[in-house]
């Protein structure tokens, strides 16, 4: 494959002074937050990804990105956080069984701690995306998180809701492909596989069900996520050059998450997904039962052709705002799918100015 822009390439973010600090988990990772600092401000902004992104889905150079955007708008210290789903990390595509609440449990107590230590007791705002929006919001209603001055929750959050085709891939697909198929994890390069390897027979079965463009790492990725053609966002909102890319852009998963994922979808919200294990003895059976005691006001940006969480955010707000009238906001962003709010090529202009009002107002 010929790259015409760098893999975990930094050139994104112009002027400002870029960090790496490194940190690890109780369970034992090693985990990334980068620094775009381009002056000291009292509002602080961390930017979490989903499942297979990685940090890249806010700072990529095609595209005003969200980094650039919160820097030029009066946010000073920006943050982002490389957790255990992270395209940057080997983790995704190694055997394993992490579920959603090893990251609310391990991996946000660890971040903010990190984060805390270099930036102290000023006000951190978060915008998180997919299943880092969900698993940050588990911690938080879980009270293993505190201090946070406001949310912003792209797609999904505490109720994740998918459609009936995704149903089916969640209630079938990983015990198919794990033990019928033999793969540990879905990779959207499959199709780059050498010839009749299963992984390269994968990608040429579901490409045969994809005719809407020919890259075929942007149908397995409907395949991994959702049920459309494209799944993850409207190919009209995506730069060519993004698109050319998407499989650097969101990679390999593991399989254990989508049957957390099943779980909360078949409760119908955020849920532990083993009970009895002792280790998660300081999680909730659900993370809803105490909504209405947890004053970090939302942002819940509902993308109005969601085709991976369909109305998911929708629906919380409502819930939410009987637990606690007022307190959350909800956006509804026509015309964007489930990725294209963070990578499209107009988000600068249809969304992003949104996250920067609710910021203000929960700012200094």
């Amino acid at each position: 494959m010929t790259r015409t822009i760098s893999r975990f390439t930094l050139e994104g973010v112009r002027d400002a002074e870029v960090s790496v600090h490194p940190f690890g988990t109780e369970d034992g990772l090693g985990l990334n937050l980068t620094r775009f600092l381009r002056s000291e401000s009292d509002d602080v902004v961390l930017l979490v990804h989903g499942l297979t992104s990685a940090s890249d889905v806010f700072i990529m150079p095609e595209h005003r990105n969200l980094a650039s955007h919160l820097l030029d708008n009066g946010f000073g210290d920006v943050w982002a956080v490389d957790f255990r789903m992270s395209g940057r990390f080997p983790y995704d595509g190694e055997t394993h069984r992490y579920n959603l609440d090893d990251i609310a449990l391990y991996d946000f107590p660890a971040t903010m701690r990190e984060l805390r230590r270099h930036v102290g007791d000023r006000r951190v705002h978060v915008i998180a995306h997919c299943l880092g929006a969900v698993s940050f919001s588990m911690s938080l209603f879980a009270g293993l998180i505190e201090d946070i001055a406001s949310l912003t929750c792209n797609s999904v959050s505490l109720t994740p809701r998918v459609p009936a085709f995704s149903k089916l891939k969640l209630s079938l697909g990983t015990w198919l492909l794990e033990y019928v198929v033999g793969l540990p994890f879905i990779d959207p390069r499959f199709g780059q596989a050498p010839a009749f390897t299963r992984p390269w027979m994968l990608s040429q079965a579901v490409s045969l069900f994809h005719d809407e463009c020919r890259t075929s790492a942007c149908h397995m990725q409907s395949f991994q996520w959702g049920a459309g053609r494209p799944a993850m966002y409207e190919h009209s909102n995506l730069l060519p050059e993004t698109h050319a890319r998407v499989a650097d852009i969101c990679s390999a998963s593991g399989l254990n998450y989508y049957r957390h994922v099943r779980k909360m979808v078949e409760a119908g919200q955020s849920v532990k997904y083993a009970p009895t294990d002792t280790r998660y003895a300081r999680l909730p059976l659900s993370y809803l039962t105490k909504a209405k005691d947890v004053r970090t006001p939302m942002l819940l940006l509902a993308p109005d052709r969601n085709r991976v969480f369909t109305d998911s955010n929708v629906h919380l707000h409502k819930i939410l705002e009987k637990a606690a009238p007022g307190r959350h906001e909800l956006a509804v962003l026509p015309g964007y799918g489930h990725l294209d709010p963070l990578i499209g090529k107009n988000a600068h202009i249809d969304v992003f100015p949104r996250i920067v009002d609710f910021l203000k107002r929960h700012s200094a």
